[in-house]
Parts: structure tokens; sequence; C-alpha cells
């Protein structure tokens, strides 16, 4: 029979907000945007009035720790799941402040027909109705007065039955006497359970719900700074994606903004074009992974509580060695030199825009690897063809899109053992050996899904070795990648639809190239025989039809550059099937090609 290894108790709403203002349960949400919306808020709260089960909470506190004079020291009670649920409890019944997507400090009003007994998102014309409390915080401040409430209401409603309108109204003042089952979690349980637990609770196993541990766990420990640390987490990933709210920031947060923090990341508002928009799992991996050696988000939670792995103690020293690590980590992230660094890397092996970053995943190794070679002091030059070719390498072969965690682990460890470039390079010759490029890569290259790596891999390619557009003289792929060209379909989508092929037939990655709209207006969709017979009469002296090539040899180079049979060159347009397979070939001979000169 197993130990129930936590005990269920109901307390009253009341208390719960008691505990998180005295800051006896810690909730780190509050410092971050509030992901409810109004109308969930209301819901909630109409849920609460009528009596409806609104779930339990879940707390767990921190785990015994041995401080340095050798005694036993509990933390604050971590609230697992249910941080919505309070906060919006706080926004709507205490009138507290939340932070919306602009990191702006917003007021949520919950109004209350008292007569239908019905809660709205409080509006201009609901502040304007006299029939509505336009906020209901008003019921639940220190000094409000229930009866002197009534009164007003049934003043300015007249003919309202009074008696009726103070039931309401004391019914509503009383939901924070409603009980809420609170799920404690023994206080002896190990990290790895709780983060089951946790995992389970959120998203059935998602690793973004041990990143959002971890940011709680960070969070809850103000002794070693993990509140600022959590928020300039937070405040970088706001700032890569929306620049424009560096001055909010400021404004809002003074505290932060004289933080050690923030001179080194608001170098991020002049960014207008960024090519690697990181989430806040995404730098928590980078940088314990960097910093710890260790590739498991669950270790971190552990180290951060003071894990000893050893002893399967807990103590304070490691705790805190754990917080500066972390933050060591954090600053190595965000600062300008590495960043840019990173993203020149990408940039510089052709992925130029930010639609060709098809695994952010593969990006954060690449980010690993990047921070390592300078720490172990490999030289500029190799360290950035040896990061380019891990990323193809990453990329073409899906190495980060199983168990993410295991390879991340299994990674850092051998990096560790072996040293970057000894690893790196093993790694990459085994997985990509010679045979990869006619044997299975074109096999790969068999799908229609316009975001496969094998085709985004394609286009970093041309963009990379400079190949120009399908039939253009002048404008490259590079070009048209960054200002967003056609993608045409050789074999015209309505010519084969014509022919009974399926969207997923036509639109074969292998039917694509990168085309100057005129180009691919121009050509429509004629049959490729009839243009391509077209194509060949320009460029013999007949009338100019699609783009400015008008010699043979200037064809023949554009044809091999966009991987198209050079038998087509001849006239000769084979049946769409045997197209698909000897373009597959050529095009899985460019990406080996272009992975040559990374």
């Amino acid at each position: 029979m197993s130990i129930q290894r936590y005990s269920v108790t109901p307390h009253p709403i009341e208390n719960l907000l008691t505990w998180v203002k005295s800051g006896e349960i810690a909730i780190p949400e509050i410092q971050r945007p509030f992901v409810w919306d109004a109308i969930k808020v209301r819901n909630f709260l109409d849920s609460l009035y009528r009596g409806y089960p609104v779930g339990y909470l879940i707390t767990w506190r921190n785990p015994t720790v041995k401080l340095k004079d050798g005694t036993l020291s509990a933390g604050k009670r971590i609230l697992i799941d249910g941080q919505q649920r309070i906060t919006a409890l706080m926004a709507a019944l205490l009138g507290y402040e939340v932070l919306n997507d602009d990191y702006e400090s917003v007021r949520i009003r919950i109004a209350f027909h008292p007569v239908e007994e019905r809660f709205e998102v409080s509006n201009p014309a609901i502040a304007k109705d006299k029939a509505w409390i336009e906020d209901i915080s008003v019921l639940f401040k220190p000094e409000g007065d229930l009866l002197e409430l009534t009164d007003h209401y049934v003043e300015n409603n007249p003919g309202t039955d009074r008696k009726a309108i103070g039931k309401v109204l004391q019914r509503l003042s009383k939901i924070v006497y409603n009980h809420v089952g609170v799920i404690e979690l023994a206080e002896d349980l190990d990290i790895e359970t709780v983060t089951e637990i946790f995992i389970r609770v959120n998203s059935a196993g998602g690793p973004l719900s041990q990143a959002d541990f971890a940011m709680s766990k960070i969070a809850v420990n103000e002794k070693y700074g993990g509140h600022l640390l959590r928020k300039a987490i937070d405040y970088f990933c706001h700032l890569a994606k929306a620049p424009e709210v560096v001055s909010t920031i400021e404004k809002n947060d003074p505290e932060f903004a004289g933080s050690e923090f923030w001179p080194a990341m608001r170098w991020l508002a002049e960014v207008n074009d960024p090519l690697y928009v990181p989430t806040y799992t995404d730098m928590l991996r980078v940088a314990f992974t960097f910093e710890f050696g260790r590739g498991r988000l669950q270790d971190l939670v552990a180290l951060l509580s003071g894990r000893n792995f050893e002893t399967k103690q807990y103590e304070e020293s490691i705790a805190e060695e754990s917080f500066a690590k972390l933050k060591s980590g954090v600053h190595a992230f965000i600062k300008k030199t590495h960043f840019d660094r990173l993203t020149m890397i990408l940039r510089s092996a052709g992925f130029v825009a930010a639609d060709l970053i098809s695994s952010q995943n593969a990006v954060n190794a690449a980010y690993i690897l990047y921070l390592r070679g300078r720490r172990e002091g490999v030289p500029a030059d190799e360290l950035e063809r040896l990061v380019r070719r891990w990323y193809v390498m990453s990329i073409l072969t899906g190495r980060y899109s199983g168990n993410l965690e295991s390879t991340f682990d299994v990674d850092i460890r051998q990096i560790e053992a072996q040293g970057l470039v000894r690893y790196a390079e093993t790694v990459i010759e085994n997985e990509i050996p010679p045979t990869f490029w006619t044997g299975m890569l074109p096999q790969l290259m068999n799908t229609s899904s316009g975001q496969s790596p094998y085709f985004i891999a394609y286009l970093a390619a041309q963009a990379r070795l400079g190949d120009k557009g399908f039939l253009s003289t002048n404008i490259t792929v590079r070009d048209l990648l960054l200002n967003r060209g056609d993608k045409h379909h050789i074999f015209p989508r309505k010519y084969l639809q014509k022919q009974g092929l399926s969207r997923s037939r036509y639109n074969q990655i292998a039917n694509f190239v990168m085309a100057q709209s005129e180009i691919n207006i121009a050509i429509g969709d004629k049959p490729p025989e009839v243009y391509f017979r077209e194509i060949l009469e320009q460029v013999n002296g007949g009338p100019k039809r699609y783009g400015g090539i008008t010699d043979p040899d200037t064809l023949r180079q554009n044809f091999e550059e966009n991987c198209l049979p050079v038998s087509m060159l001849n006239g000769e347009v084979p049946d769409f099937e045997t197209f698909l397979t000897e373009r597959r070939r050529l095009m899985a001979l460019r990406i080996k090609r272009w992975f040559e000169v990374l």
C-alpha cells in the first residue's frame, strides 16, 4: 500500500489572499504578464459566486536545507498550481494591478449587476449605467460598508427591493469565505517527484512546464537575487520580441532599471530585425547547460534548492553557488557581443531571415557550443565554422526534435569529457557520412511541407552560395528571401490539379524555386513543356518573356544553381514524378556543396 504524500485541506479564499500578501505563499506570476484575459476572470468569479468547484491549488514548501551554522531552514511555500486563479482574485477583489503583455500595470475591473446577478468586464457603457456596480473591489475594501453600498444602489435605482439587493450584495461579499481545497505536497518529497507532479498537473509533460517550475523557483528566492534574475530573463525575451517596450520597463520598474542586468540588455532596444527571439525556456536551457554542464532542467530546480546529488541532502551553500552560476550564465546569454556573434554566424551560413529558423532548440544548441568554445579558447574562425556546421547537422538530422533533454545532457557531458572541437567534429562526421547526401537526404526531401528543414536548408544553401533566383540575371535568392519573393511551382499548380494531383504532390518541395513575382506571374499556369520551350527561344534570339537571361550559357548556370535537370535545356521535359526524383538528387548535392564550404 502506497503512502499518501500530500494533505488536502479546505481554506477560505480570504486566508489564501492573506498568505500571499504576507509572503507565506510565493506567487511569482505577479511579477510576470497576466495570461488570463478579463473574460476568464469574469467567468472564474461567476463560478465562485454560484458555488461551482474551481479546482484545487497545489503548494509545496521548499525542501529543508542545511544552513551554514548547521541548522535547518524550511523555505516559503511555492504555489505549484493555481497561480493564475489567485492572481485573478487579487486583481478583481483587492484591486491589485497586473502586468499586461507590454509590461504596463493595468486594472482588471469586474462589474456586477445585483438585480440580474450577473458579472461582466467593466467598460465605459457599464460605468455610466447605474444598474451596475462598476467595480466589485469596492465591496472588499477594509473601509467598505455593505449597508451603505446597498443604500447607495437602491437610491440610484428606484423601484429595486432593498432587502433583495442587500441579500445579493451580502452573498457576493462572502465569496472570500468560500473554501478552496489546497493540496500540500509532503515537505520531504524530492525535487524529481515534485517536478513530475508539476508537469502532470500543467501540460502532460511538455518541457515548458519544467522551465515554468524553474522560473518559479528562481523568483521566490530573494535572498540570492532571484526576483531580479527572473525579471532579467522575462524582460530580455520581451525586448527581443518588442523592443519598443524599453521605455515602459524603465518607467514602471525603476528597481530593475537600476540593477546590473538592465545596462547589459538595453541594447536590444536598437534591434529591428531579430533572427533569434528566445523564450524564457530557451534562455534557461542555454544559460544552465552552458554554465552547469547539465542538460535536464529538473536538475536546475534541484540545484537551486540546494540539492547535493551525492549525499541526497539539501545544503544552503549549494543553493547560493547555483544562483551565482545561473546568474553568470544569464549574463553570458544577454551579452551583446555574444548574441550578435551567434546571429552573425547563422546569417553567414545563409539563414538570413527569421522564417528560415526552423528549430529554436538547434539555435539553443549552437549558442551553447559558441559559449563553450569561447570558454575553451577555440580560435574565432574555427569556432564559427564549427557552430555553423553543428547547426546545419542538427536541422538536417532532427537532432533536437526527439528526446530533447537527454540529447542536450549527453552532448554537454561529452563536451566536458572530450573537449568541444573533438566531440563536435566526431558527431558531425558520424551523423552525416558521405552516403547521407546521395542516399538518405533525397529520400527525406520527398515531402510537401514548406517548413521542412530540408527545404529551409536548401534555401539557406542558395543564399550562402550566392545563387540567382529562377531566370533572374541579378536578383539573388538571398535578395528574394529578404524581400519575400515568390515560391514558384516549376510544374504549375493548376496544371497539376487538372491532372488530378493532390496538394501533397503538387506542393512537393522539389517542385519549388525562388523567383521574382513578375517571372512567376508571366509563367502563370502554362504547361512546363510550353514555357520551357519559350525560355529556350528567348536565349536563342526569340522574344523576351521571362526575366532578362538572353544567352544559353547564363541559362545553363541558372539551371544548375536552381537544381533543374540540364536535359530540360534541350527541351526535354520529363514526367512529373521523374522530374521530382531527379531534382531531389540535385538539391541534395547543392546542400552538400554548401555544407562543405561552411
